[in-house]
């Protein structure tokens, strides 16, 4: 009986509409997801980051050969849906004979056409073992083709895309952490505190971003946890100025001055009230911040520090691609399709989440 009464006493304290139906309260986050939904272009750009995201995390047990697998006989081999390996080498050396021959003013000669049969019966006999089952190399198809070593480009454009992914998500996330704790601190306590972290903030700008990352990688070496360290160390500084902002504007509100009445100290004012109200601002900013970190990373590779092999990523396929793209096109094609689809997904994302979290932006939905 008091449940009831109780269940009918709070059924009256929600608030109605005109027709005496009880209207549903909204968050923050709801709305701007109601929002987001509307904008096509940023649902498609979530659509493949989520994709993107998923091939990566499974990239060891999806179908594909290894990324690090080097056939010699299977260099610079063309993309194809239904030439196998062994057809599309013998008609590459085929046709290297035959424009040999035609410089030289000749026919094939006895000593082509043994080296092609025996082209032939290495592809009709030649096995390897590939996930504990013994397959005939040369009746692989490479969808994609494949580079300088015989590797498949599929496989290498899919786990470079695990690096390129992973350096932009752990970069953003990295430098996000120090940036929002300097940031708030630096905002929230003023003074001296927000001088001295400022100050540093403003030397750390006045020298050259790239330049102390090169140092960085040169001094400590080329691997990944290296590259990032070098690339989240030096990115934390627009994004400890933009919560600074965030914090000076919301320090001042009745939220905080109820919390600091009931005996909240610094640091829990700060990380259970002030950085949840800044949330929506800083998942924008990172959405924005990923495709930096990865076009930074593939800077870093066109230079020659970025991951070392066997590793790859799509900064160091690309760099590859460039050597040879006038004779192989497909080795550069390939890696900046994905990347640049990629990076234009992410924009689109982070272009929507701002319109969605801004209810007063100019783009309204």
């Amino acid at each position: 009986m008091l449940r009831n009464i109780f269940f009918w006493k709070k059924q009256e304290d929600l608030p109605v509409n005109g027709l005496n139906q009880i209207e549903k309260g909204n968050s923050l986050s709801r709305d701007a997801w109601n929002r987001l939904k509307k904008n096509h272009m940023a649902m498609a750009g979530l659509v493949m980051v989520i994709v993107y995201t998923i091939l990566s995390i499974t990239a060891p047990i999806l179908p594909i050969y290894s990324y690090k697998k080097i056939i010699s006989d299977h260099q610079d081999l063309p993309p194809s849906l239904t030439k196998t390996a062994g057809e599309l080498w013998y008609e590459k050396e085929l046709k290297a004979m035959q424009r040999v021959a035609e410089k030289e003013g000749r026919e094939l000669n006895e000593e082509d056409k043994a080296r092609l049969d025996e082209i032939r019966h290495r592809i009709a006999t030649e096995t390897m073992e590939y996930r504990g089952k013994t397959v005939k190399v040369h009746e692989r198809r490479y969808l994609l083709g494949t580079d300088y070593h015989g590797r498949d480009m599929l496989a290498r454009i899919i786990y470079g895309g695990q690096v390129s992914i992973a350096i932009g998500f752990i970069g953003t996330f990295t430098s996000f952490i120090i940036g929002i704790l300097l940031g708030s601190l630096a905002g929230y306590v003023g003074g001296k505190t927000d001088y001295m972290i400022m100050r540093f903030v403003d030397v750390m700008y006045g020298l050259p971003y790239m330049l102390l990352v090169i140092i960085f990688m040169a001094i400590f070496g080329r691997n990944i946890l290296n590259l990032f360290l070098a690339l989240s160390v030096v990115s934390w500084l627009t994004v400890a100025r933009v919560v600074r902002g965030q914090i000076i504007t919301l320090k001042n509100s009745e939220f905080v001055e109820a919390a600091r009445s009931m005996g909240a100290g610094t640091w829990r004012v700060i990380l259970r009230h002030l950085i949840p109200n800044t949330l929506g601002i800083i998942i924008v900013f990172a959405t924005l911040r990923i495709p930096t970190f990865i076009m930074m990373e593939s800077f870093l590779s066109y230079l020659g520090l970025g991951v070392s092999a066997p590793y790859a990523s799509w900064g160091s396929l690309v760099k590859e691609g460039v050597d040879g793209m006038t004779i192989y096109p497909w080795r550069l094609f390939f890696p900046a399709a994905a990347m640049t689809l990629f990076l234009f997904a992410m924009n689109f994302l982070g272009d929507g989440l701002r319109d969605a979290f801004d209810p007063q932006s100019k783009n309204k939905l």
